[in-house]
């Protein structure tokens, strides 16, 4: 999908969690306004956007109706990323399963909200990242995502709980500094500002700086695959 001036209307998924271009997540959806946006979404093989709560909660709480308060506290970051869905499955009434690919970054122009709860949003998609070879003094960066995934596969990780999904694109500055930022355990809102960055070079130097810093304070410990 190329940059476009061009706008377009998706339904959004506030989440408390940044979701980059190329990422993995899975997600286990029972409120209503939801289900049934994804079940069209699966349907029609259209996107939806993933957003970051700046306010609210992924949840609505015991006690709050489908409309008013329990919604009306949302509030979520201007940018997030759009994506696919590529596993889906319905358990059981009421529970939908699916994994979801992260394809590529928008912007909201304006936004509003349908009466039982659902986001919807007008987007321009964000540039891809260019493709930047890692340089050597990032090198580090790579590495150590490649031993955690070399870690991961040795465990016989379950494909449902990889935190990545192949290709592996361990010589490329966005994709690198893309995974890191999903899984370090960082403010949401620092994992904002770096999926936000349109320097993908700039993004692995900031985040190589960020594992340095932690490899310093907790010498000899491995990066979590959680966040």
């Amino acid at each position: 999908m190329n940059s476009s001036a061009e706008l377009m209307t998706i339904p959004l998924f506030p989440l408390g969690s940044v979701l980059c271009p190329g990422g993995s997540l899975p997600l286990r959806i029972f409120e209503v306004r939801y289900l049934d946006m994804v079940g069209k979404c699966h349907k029609a093989g259209t996107p939806f956007g993933i957003v970051a709560l700046t306010q609210g909660h992924e949840v609505r709480k015991p006690g709050q109706g489908p409309v008013g308060d329990g919604f009306a506290h949302e509030a979520f970051n201007a940018v997030g990323t759009l994506v696919e869905i590529v596993d889906f499955a319905a358990p059981q009434p009421g529970l939908l399963e699916i994994r979801c690919s992260g394809t590529q970054r928008f912007r909201m122009k304006s936004f509003e909200q349908l009466k039982h709860g659902l986001w919807t949003a007008q987007v321009e998609m964000l540039a891809p990242d260019l493709a930047v070879k890692i340089p050597a003094d990032l090198q580090p960066a790579a590495q150590l995502l490649q031993n955690l995934i070399d870690t991961l596969q040795t465990r016989d990780v379950p494909h449902p709980e990889m935190p990545f999904e192949p290709p592996y694109h361990l010589d490329d500055c966005g994709w690198v500094a893309n995974r890191w930022c999903e899984i370090l355990p960082l403010p949401l809102q620092h994992k904002q500002r770096l999926m936000e960055l349109d320097n993908p070079l700039l993004r692995l130097e900031l985040i190589n700086d960020l594992l340095d810093r932690g490899g310093k304070a907790n010498s000899g410990s491995q990066p979590s695959a959680g966040t």
